[in-house]
């Protein structure tokens, strides 16, 4: 594998990653948003965030996968997850057959939340996803998911201890 600081990069690719800080940036700050409507620290706002997404794609997250996505140790989660669930954002179940697998679920009230936000906070993002045309969605979303591939490989590697 060639060394990335020495490999001759394309415009086109230095452009791509540039879009995807870019990105990355503004997401940020959008959850940095998102944490300030629903009156949360940041990292409250961004667990909850991701608690949502988890739930909304039929694939609840357990509270070690949290701390995995947010980068927090099981303690740090936990004391979070305490908060949240205080606060009614959020429930903690136990739905499989192994009852000490623990589930996290928003609440209603953490929906309707997050759903008042987005419906007036990020309408542009929403006006620009309309706007694209279908082939060029999914030529993004093929892409994208092709670079998660690759950071998610990068992380496993790295959190073995691999270089």
């Amino acid at each position: 594998m060639a060394d990335v600081f020495e490999a001759s990069w394309e415009r086109s690719e230095v452009g791509v990653m540039e879009a995807l800080r870019g990105w990355s940036v503004a997401f940020a700050e959008l959850n940095q948003h998102m944490a300030e409507w629903m009156d949360l620290p940041t990292t409250d706002a961004q667990a909850l965030g991701q608690v949502l997404w988890a739930d909304s794609d039929g694939e609840p997250l357990s509270p070690g996968r949290l701390g995995q996505r947010i980068g927090m140790t099981s303690g740090s989660v936990a004391v979070l997850v305490n908060r949240l669930e205080s606060a009614g954002l959020l429930e903690r179940s136990r739905e499989h057959a192994d009852r000490r697998r623990v589930t996290l679920r928003p609440t209603e009230a953490a929906k309707q939340r997050a759903r008042a936000f987005t419906e007036t906070s990020v309408a542009e993002i929403g006006a620009t996803l309309h706007e694209t045309p279908a082939q060029d969605l999914a030529a993004v979303e093929a892409f994208l998911n092709r670079m998660v591939a690759a950071a998610t490989t990068a992380a496993e590697r790295l959190r073995e201890g691999r270089p």
